[in-house]
């Protein structure tokens, strides 16, 4: 279902955080009856060093991925700054990305949830204009996370999370275009600011590309609104 007319359109709410906080997260989701939220084993890709500056005792992540209405997408980040700290010293960070489709129950869902919103002045105030940030996701073959992160670091990036997955499409057609992609995959996942998303997305292709042993692929994503990033 397209979603351009309508006014409190969808937004995916993504939380990379620890494993402790992922638990009084889910449960916080719960609370505010949320209707479709998914956890995600993950691990980090910060080195020791950066480790260190950040606070993060080690690589272990947990991230949740969340389907909410525009407004109670922006109060939830709210609630994560000030309930479980996001962004503070071993926190996480959270973001939401735009939706522009979905399926006519899960709106029917997101609309009965009954979440409070603060008022506008409120809820600008809690928040980053963050506009200015994007998601970039690397798929590569298990393995070359590392490869990513260290073409993604030449050019800028700070660090990322890798989500362990499986490819499911048509490997018989990814043949016929002359690659073959292996069943287990990576993904590595790293927010950057627009001015630096094309020179690290393009150190990750010409590093790990399709072409490559890696078999990467490269996307981003809009972010709308962020919380812990240094502001």
């Amino acid at each position: 279902m397209n979603m351009k007319n309508k006014k409190n359109v969808a937004r995916l709410l993504f939380l990379f955080c620890t494993p402790k906080l992922a638990e009084r997260a889910t449960k916080l989701y719960a609370a505010d009856s949320i209707p479709l939220h998914y956890r995600m084993s993950a691990s980090g890709t910060a080195s020791s060093e950066m480790r260190d500056i950040l606070g993060f005792e080690n690589n272990e992540k947990a991230a949740l991925l969340s389907v909410l209405p525009r407004d109670a997408a922006k109060e939830m980040l709210t609630r994560l700054r000030r309930g479980l700290k996001i962004g503070s010293t071993n926190s996480g960070i959270a973001f939401t990305v735009p939706i522009t489709g979905l399926s006519k129950l899960v709106l029917r869902m997101m609309e009965s949830a009954d979440t409070p919103t603060e008022t506008n002045d409120k809820r600008r105030n809690s928040r980053m204009d963050s506009t200015k940030y994007s998601m970039i996701a690397a798929i590569v073959n298990q393995g070359y996370s590392e490869n990513v992160m260290e073409a993604a670091r030449a050019a800028g990036a700070a660090g990322g999370t890798v989500i362990h997955s499986s490819s499911v499409g048509n490997h018989a057609l990814a043949g016929a275009w002359g690659f073959a992609v292996e069943e287990a995959r990576e993904i590595v996942m790293i927010v950057a600011d627009n001015e630096s998303k094309l020179p690290i997305m393009q150190a990750i292709s010409d590093a790990c590309g399709i072409k490559s042993e890696a078999k990467g692929v490269v996307i981003s994503l809009p972010i709308e609104d962020v919380i812990g990033l240094s502001e």
